[in-house]
């Protein structure tokens, strides 16, 4: 499909909205920002709640598409995840249908599949169809969300791609992040793929750049025509020089939700 002229960006002001509303103009993309807190540097940014369903609704009206990065990011009381990651992407995605947006980007998570074994020296990448493993009612919603994408496109025609994004930060914080590390450049190659790529009914694809040391099958993002340029693997010698090696029987290590299976962070509002 052609470049989509308007994209509503969710989410702008956190981290990844922050990398990606500097990086996704580059290719196109028109940003129409949109968080429940001040945008800085922004001020035609639309300030409003995911729980607002007619505020979801107006700041969905007239966009070409949709890259849906906001709600909650780490573990949060269940109701609280609910608000913002269950009733929110709903909101997002009726309002879809009722504007007639047919493409949308959704941030899902690795924390969607957080139980599942890491794999080890020799084993296969681990395939987009793993079922769902949700390590923390934040990975209970983002398989949520990627149930909701497959209703709305099986149901309503709203095309979306999933992407279960892995550690996108400037550079992989732990050696963990060696097999899961999405650099910000990679992320915006990925989300352009994601919205330009033609007919991808609901397509669930791992986020991650093209690492050495990958733990995860991206064949279905490299099918949108996602090309990743980088390797985490320059920061290797000196993370495992800091860290060690993975303990294989340390569940914080051995499954792919990392210390969210253990002890995960807490968000606070």
């Amino acid at each position: 499909m052609p470049a989509p002229r308007t994209v509503l960006l969710t989410g702008a002001a956190g981290g990844l909205g922050t990398l990606m509303r500097e990086l996704l103009p580059a290719y196109g993309h028109a940003l129409r920002l949109f968080d429940v807190r001040p945008v800085e540097g922004e001020p035609e940014a639309i300030v409003a709640d995911l729980a607002d369903a007619a505020a979801v609704r107006e700041a969905v009206r007239g966009v070409d598409a949709i890259v849906h990065l906001a709600g909650i990011s780490l573990e949060a009381p269940f109701e609280e995840i609910v608000r913002a990651n269950i009733h929110g992407v709903h909101h997002l995605y009726e309002a879809a249908r009722e504007e007639g947006v047919r493409r949308v980007v959704f941030a899902s998570s690795n924390h969607a599949v957080g139980y599942t074994p890491c794999p080890r020296p020799g084993d296969p990448l681990i395939p987009v169809d793993t079922p769902h493993r949700p390590d923390t009612f934040y990975g209970l919603s983002k398989s949520f969300g990627e149930d909701l994408a497959q209703l709305y496109w099986d149901k309503h025609g709203v095309e979306t791609v999933s992407v279960r994004i892995g550690s996108c930060f400037p550079e992989p914080a732990g050696v963990r992040a060696l097999s899961l590390w999405l650099s910000p450049a990679d992320c915006a190659r990925l989300l352009h793929a994601a919205l330009t790529a033609e007919d991808v009914g609901h397509t669930v694809v791992y986020g991650s750049s093209a690492n050495t040391r990958l733990w995860w099958d991206l064949t279905s993002a490299r099918a949108l025509g996602y090309e990743p340029r980088d390797d985490s693997e320059p920061y290797a010698a000196r993370l495992l020089a800091e860290q060690g090696e993975l303990d294989p029987d340390d569940p914080a290590q051995s499954r792919l939700g990392g210390h969210f299976v253990t002890d995960p962070p807490v968000w606070s509002p």
